[in-house]
């Protein structure tokens, strides 16, 4: 094996038993460092192909940042701590580890998860050259295309889109100069739908004027470097860039990053991506744009035309839309209707990994449409033309579902009248949509884990195993990380199937998607039914917009089935949502205290949860919560866990 491992680690202890274990597991352990810069010295010398990172170091620099900077030379690292502060989590989870361990764990699960990282690394490391190597061809073959730059130019766009996402996508020329005679703007209106906004049409949609916009140009300091600022960083720098304030707040953009590029003859060409979502933008970004810089430049330079008058924006704009509109219809799309920049965003990420054999994890609420999602990535993939099955793991009973899934032999059990053909094999050469995961059975786990590792199944019964060639596409509306904490889902499974989730937002958080999903379903219904409905009142439309739709998508869609059944005339004029009532206090308990007497159990419990809460919480070191309640940090992890403390509030 083997493989280099850096451990991350300010106990001492902690960190030798760490590579004792690693030891006699074949791996080599190239160091160990209690702060980040002890940290970077070693990388700089051994180059790890993983660090096992503890998140609260020695210094001022702690784990979550060291990951960044991991993240930029892409090497894999996996968290370990027994930090339970939820706002720590979440910021150590959008560093995007390749695992996450909460101390104490067992030796058998260090060695699991970071046989899991390394898959998961190798998989992006070989998923990302494809991508590069695919955009560099695509880009070439944009330039051979008989159409104008402009139209070269929003293909290239278009082709940058699923890596890095926009909303808004400006690209200047002639040594960066500003809008009025050299750029040239993208508007992302639908899937394949862009607006082309040139100088004019700019002018005009922000209420400005040339000599306006060519001063605020004027104005703005030139940037040198790729960069990106998401949120409030965004807003910082308003007042430096006055162009991208105006872009920022007539759009309603809320992240940017851009990208100069300078070329042989020392003109700058800088792209500007602009995003409604707060926090787009990540060094994964930059890294990518940074390995596509020279082929990018080499194809921009070749399409722009410099010193040619520019031709009709209208009618550049009129082609362009005409052709990607029927892009739009792509058979894979058909049934997923939305235009959300969320919805967006999702069909981007399914155009990425559809045509990989990567296995894919989709999240979302009941409702959400996850169905037509593994739908969409079994039809756009090179396995389109073999089976789809689907499995709704929730619908099987235990004792049941690994025959169903793995099949059995004729006499393999009582009633095993015949031989029975399981749903893995009759998806062979095709995919298998697992909805529900999170309700596997634990025992069926481990064997959907041996299918995910070495491509085969054996049937109840059978002599051997059954190699096959399945993709794997699983779906669930659970929380999988809380299940995974509480011992129902296997950690080795979850990290196998989270290569490439797909997160389906619930239908409250994309409100744009509302009138769009109304409207297609009314036209299917009305059909359907036959009855002459062609409209929604404005006022029912209102209602629509303000519900919160506990049952997303699938329950607007019964709303308006059942709507058109109660609608006389033409037009639904009444809205029939029930009205939910918040989380109140009950009535009967308000105000009202109780006599009784907390348990010895409770009052610890109530006091460590303070105490971590003071310490932010830390439970090693100096500063930690098991030196202020006197204890050793073990002692304090195992009545942690007796209380059945996981995190605190």
């Amino acid at each position: 094996m083997n493989k280099k491992i850096l451990i991350v680690e300010d106990e001492s202890l902690v960190a030798y038993d760490l590579k004792l274990i690693l030891t006699r597991a074949g791996y080599k352990v190239c160091g160990i460092a209690d702060s980040v810069p002890e940290a970077l010295e070693i990388i700089d010398e051994q180059k790890p192909e993983m660090v096992l990172l503890d998140i609260f170091l020695k210094g001022s620099l702690n784990g979550i940042d060291l990951a960044k900077v991991l993240t930029s030379k892409n090497i894999a690292f996996v968290y370990l701590s027994a930090n339970f502060q939820e706002s720590i989590l979440e910021r150590a989870k959008a560093t995007q580890p390749y695992g996450f361990l909460v101390k104490p764990f067992r030796e058998k699960e260090l060695l699991i998860t970071l046989d899991v990282a390394f898959y998961r690394h190798q998989n992006s490391i070989e998923s990302k050259l494809r991508q590069e190597q695919a955009l560099e061809q695509v880009f070439k073959n944009i330039v051979a295309e008989p159409i104008n730059w402009k139209q070269k130019l929003l293909k290239i766009a278009m082709s940058i889109q699923p890596h890095v996402p926009f909303d808004y996508l400006t690209v200047t020329m002639k040594n960066g100069a500003g809008f009025p005679d050299n750029a040239i703007s993208f508007l992302r209106t639908g899937f394949d739908e862009y607006q082309v906004i040139g100088p004019d049409e700019l002018v005009n949609i922000t209420k400005t004027n040339k000599k306006q916009l060519n001063q605020m140009q004027d104005d703005s300091p030139r940037i040198t470097k790729a960069d990106f600022y998401n949120a409030a960083n965004f807003v910082k720098i308003w007042p430096q860039f006055p162009v991208k304030k105006l872009i920022a707040q007539v759009f309603n953009m809320q992240s940017f990053l851009g990208l100069p590029l300078l070329s042989s003859g020392g003109d700058v060409i800088h792209f500007s991506f602009y995003s409604r979502k707060t926090d787009c933008y990540t060094h994964d970004h930059l890294i990518l744009l940074d390995r596509l810089y020279r082929s990018l430049l080499t194809t921009v330079e070749e399409i722009i035309p410099f010193d040619v008058p520019e031709p009709s924006l209208t009618r550049v704009d009129k082609l362009g839309q005409n052709q990607l509109s029927e892009k739009s219809k792509a058979a894979g799309f058909k049934d997923i209707i939305g235009k959300s920049h969320q919805m967006l965003t999702v069909l981007d990420h399914i155009g990425i990994v559809a045509p990989l054999d990567t296995s894919v994890l989709v999240l979302g609420e009941s409702g959400t449409g996850k169905e037509q999602i593994a739908k969409s990535i079994h039809y756009l993939s090179p396995r389109k033309n073999k089976p789809l099955v689907v499995v709704n793991c929730a619908s099987m009973p235990a004792t049941l579902i690994e025959s169903e899934l793995f099949g059995h032999e004729k006499g393999a059990f009582t009633g095993a009248v015949e031989k029975r053909t399981g749903k893995f094999e009759l998806a062979d050469g095709g995919t298998i949509f697992l909805d529900e995961i999170g309700e596997m059975p634990a025992e069926l786990q481990v064997k959907l884990l041996r299918v995910l590792q070495e491509q085969e199944i054996e049937r109840i019964g059978g002599r051997g195993p059954v190699k096959i060639n399945v993709r794997i596409v699983a779906a669930t509306n659970r929380n999988l990380e809380k299940e995974v904490e509480e011992g129902r889902f296997r950690l080795d499974l979850y990290y196998r199937l989270f290569v490439f989730p797909i997160i389906i937002p619930p239908l409250r958080e994309r409100k744009d998607d509302i009138p769009v999903l109304a409207n297609h379903f009314l036209a299917r219904y009305a059909q359907k039914i036959g009855k002459a409905v062609t409209g929604i009142s404005a006022n029912v439309m209102a209602q629509l917009l303000e519900y919160h739709w506990p049952g997303n998508v699938r329950e607007l869609e019964h709303f308006i089935e059942r709507s058109i059944l109660l609608t006389d005339g033409p037009v639904i004029k009444d809205a029939y949502l029930p009205k939910l009532q918040g989380k109140k206090e009950n009535p009967v308990y308000a105000g009202i205290a109780t006599d009784r007497l907390k348990t010895i159990d409770e009052h610890a419990r109530d006091h460590i949860l303070d105490v971590l809460k003071r310490c932010n919480g830390k439970i090693s070191g100096k500063d930690g919560a098991a030196s202020k309640l006197g204890l050793p940090p073990s002692t304090l992890h195992s009545k942690m866990q007796k209380l059945g403390i996981k995190k605190w509030e």
